[in-house]
């Protein structure tokens, strides 16, 4: 899968691998956030605000980051909110 660009335009057009764009599109949808998804067409997202960006970007880095980056930020969060003591 290709990485997310932070620049997005308010009807973008999001590369997601085939495989995965059907999960994408779902979470997007559960989400409530305009989408489409046609068969052998690339997914469009319409992105209306602020909070749009941060739940795609958030959505399409749980596709394109490693297993291990993603254990690796939630062991970060968890660290500043509970540090040791």
């Amino acid at each position: 899968m290709k990485p997310f660009s932070s620049e997005v335009d308010e009807k973008s057009v999001v590369e997601v691998n085939w495989v995965d764009r059907w999960l994408v599109y779902q979470r997007l949808q559960e989400l409530e956030i305009p989408c489409c998804c046609e068969a052998n067409q690339p997914l469009k997202v319409e992105v209306v605000n602020p909070t749009t960006v941060v739940q795609l970007w958030s959505v399409m880095r749980q596709f394109t980051s490693s297993r291990q980056d993603l254990i690796y930020s939630l062991e970060i969060c968890w660290q500043s909110r509970y540090p040791h003591s």
